[in-house]
């Protein structure tokens, strides 16, 4: 994949959008321009060890894909006063730490189909031995394929994304188990912060989901510290909310979030 990286100059009011594991920029293209049409200046960063192979995604760790996000949050600061944050799959699990660690500048996140486990309905037979994974060399050595539906229900746009993966266009086709272990390592972190975070929360999930089920926005809507939470569940589409069916319900909730945030936060002086 080549870097995708999105930056659509909008109003004082940044967000910053975070892809998935092993995916790009371009599965948040979407939702960005709908939020820089709604005004909002919007950053996409193309992840650490996202863009050249998947041998360079292996050499990464869950503090180089922070730090990806940090760079695009700094230069966001620079031009923005507010900044929100939204997430798709390991992406959320990113977007709530960056909540937790930009308190004072970060004043929203939306967490989409949170990815804290993979135990969607697609996800394979032996599932139940992925723990291992963390805890045993073959981590290094063993790749979890990408596998039908892909995430994606409607039929079309699977086509196009597995003819994507094929040719890591937009998408790499499998999971490496060193990654899987930096994605439980940084869970285990927000798991922790979630407590803390204080911010409005806006969660949406299939409960379609192929790859996480919805206990992933369950868990969040349970321990997280903040009083202001919307849960919404779709029901047309499996794990990639932003590009599939639903794709425009997701899109509409985040901007009507974010501008009832701003709108609250106006009114509390």
């Amino acid at each position: 994949m080549s870097n995708q990286a999105i930056n659509l100059n909008g109003n004082e009011n940044g967000v910053i959008l975070i892809h998935g594991l092993t995916g790009s920029p371009y599965e948040m293209k979407y939702l960005a321009t709908q939020l820089n049409r709604a005004g909002f200046s919007v950053a996409v960063p193309c992840l650490a060890g996202h863009s050249q192979g998947i041998s360079d995604l292996k050499k990464t760790t869950w503090q180089d894909w922070y730090k990806s996000v940090q760079e695009s949050m700094e230069v966001l600061k620079g031009n923005c006063s507010r900044i929100f944050t939204a997430g798709l799959c390991m992406g959320a699990v990113l977007a709530l730490h960056v909540a937790r660690q930009y308190p004072l500048d970060v004043k929203a996140v939306a967490a989409l189909s949170t990815t804290f486990q993979f135990d969607g309905w697609g996800t394979p037979w032996y599932r139940f031995l992925m723990p291992i994974n963390n805890y045993t060399p073959a981590k290094y050595f063993y790749s979890y394929p990408e596998r039908e539906p892909y995430g994606i229900k409607n039929e079309r746009l699977r086509r196009m994304v597995a003819k994507g993966l094929k040719d890591n266009s937009i998408a790499y086709d499998c999971v490496p188990g060193v990654s899987m272990y930096e994605l439980h390592k940084l869970a285990g972190v927000v798991k922790q912060e979630l407590p803390e975070l204080s911010v409005p929360t806006l969660i949406i999930h299939s409960t379609e989901d192929d790859t996480a089920s919805i206990n992933n926005a369950n868990y969040i809507e349970k321990k997280i510290g903040t009083t202001r939470v919307r849960k919404i569940f779709l029901d047309n589409c499996y794990h990639m909310i932003t590009m599939d069916n639903q794709r425009e319900v997701v899109a509409n909730e985040v901007v009507s979030f974010f501008r009832e945030t701003l709108i609250q936060s106006a009114q509390a002086g």
